[in-house]
């Protein structure tokens, strides 16, 4: 368990973040993204992304689609569960087949806290507050053991 608070001051700093991040990520890495809408989870997502090597141009988010696919060092599994209105629906569009498929690449789910009963026990929570038009308070969490060394070397 560990907790590092970020204090971002522009989308740079938070895709910077989310590089750093991304670069550290190993097999089975589940981040759970939570926060109004417009905070920085897809931005956050891109900087992950680009750390793990998958070209910006492919990352986009899947709001509609609820599932894009990325191949970078690791595959990557990025959900967008914004259109989810209940749990049950979760399991309609396979959350738990993706979490399965993550335990081999990384697996960030926008809009988390709508499944978070089906994630597993180890987990990271990044909760966004909006601070200002272009400040951000990004609390980094982990729920279990698995990601204490990460959230040591961000700190």
């Amino acid at each position: 368990m560990g907790e590092y608070i970020f204090l971002s001051n522009s989308p740079a700093a938070t895709s910077a973040l989310g590089k750093r991040m991304g670069e550290r990520l190993e097999a089975g890495s589940v981040i759970a993204l939570m926060g109004e809408l417009g905070c920085g989870k897809t931005l956050l997502t891109r900087g992950i992304c680009n750390g793990l090597g998958v070209p910006l141009r492919q990352v986009n988010s899947p709001t509609f689609v609820l599932v894009n696919e990325y191949l970078g060092r690791l595959p990557v599994f990025h959900m967008d569960l914004y259109r989810l209105c209940e749990i049950a629906e979760g399991f309609e569009i396979g959350v738990l087949d993706y979490l399965v498929r993550a335990e081999f690449g990384v697996m960030i789910v926008e809009w988390a806290e709508k499944i978070l009963a089906l994630l597993p026990d180890d987990y990271l929570q990044v909760e966004f507050s909006i601070l200002s038009a272009r400040k951000r308070q990004i609390n980094l969490s982990a729920s279990g053991a698995g990601f204490g060394s990460l959230l040591k070397e961000l700190g």
